[in-house]
């Protein structure tokens, strides 16, 4: 099975908001570099399903769903521009800055795609 293959099963799997959240996301995030790929990364007995991963060059962001929110991480968030205060958890960390959305809460996709081609050229930047 494909990496896409197993994040459609994740989000089948999710149901709900959340799945239809996670639905959303994955599809600007891929519209915002044609080069960006799919992994599954970080399978563990706790979470045999792993993390949704997009990756261009590195990391570039993860998705994990929480009991209340879907929080897409960004490994070096803290060096990305996000005049639209996009990041609201993980604030505090010297690299990682992440994306909880809420039932109900709709994120601004044209900021979320600009924070996602930041991070990839931050990823080829090195």
């Amino acid at each position: 099975m494909s990496a896409s293959d197993e994040i459609d099963a994740i989000i089948a799997n999710s149901g709900g908001w959340r799945g239809e959240m996670l639905a959303e996301l994955r599809r600007v995030i891929l519209s915002a570099d044609p080069l960006i790929a799919e992994e599954i990364k970080w399978r563990k007995p706790s979470k045999p399903e792993g993390v949704a991963t997009w990756v261009c060059q590195g990391n570039v962001c993860m998705a994990d769903l929480l009991k209340n929110a879907v929080r897409l991480t960004f490994p070096k968030g803290a060096r990305l521009h996000d005049p639209t205060s996009l990041f609201n958890s993980r604030l505090t960390s010297s690299a990682v800055r992440a994306i909880d959305v809420f039932e109900g809460v709709r994120v601004d996709e044209d900021a979320l795609r600009q924070l996602v081609s930041e991070a990839v050229a931050a990823n080829r930047a090195g």
